[in-house]
């Protein structure tokens, strides 16, 4: 794994935190803001795998 991958998926762990509190608290910025990281670290974590095949 590459520091992409890794920095790809901790951001979209991130979001799925983010999402689960604002969904729990009825809070749909911080909801928003959790997809928003979970979009995020899905790109780097491509961009990563990218680089892995190149």
């Amino acid at each position: 794994m590459n520091r992409d991958q890794i920095a790809g998926t901790a951001k979209d762990i991130k979001g799925d935190v983010k999402k689960g509190i604002g969904d729990l608290v009825g809070n749909p910025a911080l909801k928003d803001e959790g997809n928003l990281d979970k979009a995020e670290g899905k790109i780097q974590k491509g961009v990563g795998n990218l680089k892995d095949k190149l």
